[in-house]
């Protein structure tokens, strides 16, 4: 199965608060021909995770909130679970957390909940002390960019990758204008440039390059991947 990103993951949080959000403020009017599909889908959901397909039950979780109407107060309860299943434990933490908020005790799910929750301490304590992973549980990976070296050959930002630069002095003229004791405007040979009006790019040398942080893991030398990280340092990568 193919694991879920972590910038979906976090969209998928704010979109399913703006979800909520339209749970408490939408009118029945509006909201009755609606929940006719989301409740359809959601008992489609619920019957493929007692089959333990959470997978599947993850896509019809996904399609409810996908559709922005407002959804039954108990889904929560039973997308923490797909997602406990899932091993997204963050996510998974993240939507009992609003579920317990939405319903308080008198959720039907209430007592699971809270013993979800309780399930959910250690995974989320192994992602916080792992420094294998990002707070979401997922697996860090060499960037192939810079191979891990943080840093990569790139375009002189100076000159554009061109060796040359206009010289500051004579503004790219080649002269320099001095006005004597009588008030009349000379002109000189710019002596930094020696009247070419360019020199040599100072950054790079002539050389057209420079080393910079790698623009793609911005320096750090590694990149997420959509790997689920199990915390061992043995399978390829280390900070």
């Amino acid at each position: 199965m193919r694991n879920l990103k972590f910038g979906w993951s976090n969209n998928l949080f704010i979109g399913m608060s703006l979800v909520f959000g339209l749970l408490c403020h939408s009118s029945n009017g509006q909201s009755g021909i609606n929940l006719g599909n989301t409740n359809k889908l959601l008992t489609e959901a619920i019957g493929v995770m007692e089959k333990g397909e959470y997978a599947q039950a993850n896509s019809f979780f996904r399609e409810i909130i996908n559709s922005n109407v407002p959804i039954p107060p108990e889904m929560p309860y039973h997308f923490a679970v797909t997602l406990f299943h899932l091993k997204q434990y963050d996510n998974s933490a993240n939507f009992i957390k609003k579920y317990l908020d939405l319903n308080g005790f008198k959720g039907e799910h209430f007592q699971k909940a809270k013993e979800l929750e309780s399930a959910l301490e250690m995974p989320l304590m192994e992602i916080k002390a792992c420094n294998l992973c990002n707070p979401q549980g997922y697996r860090y990976a060499t960037c192939e960019t810079c191979n891990g070296e943080k840093h990569t050959e790139q375009p002189c930002s100076l000159c554009k990758g061109k060796g040359i630069i206009g010289c500051s002095r004579c503004v790219g003229d080649g002269l320099v204008t001095k006005i004597n004791v009588f008030n009349i405007t000379e002109y000189f040979e710019c002596d930094r440039c020696l009247g070419k009006g360019r020199l040599t790019c100072t950054k790079c040398e002539g050389s057209l390059i420079e080393f910079g942080d790698c623009t793609v893991c911005a320096g750090k030398g590694f990149v997420q991947s959509e790997t689920l990280c199990d915390h061992l340092e043995n399978n390829g990568f280390t900070l």
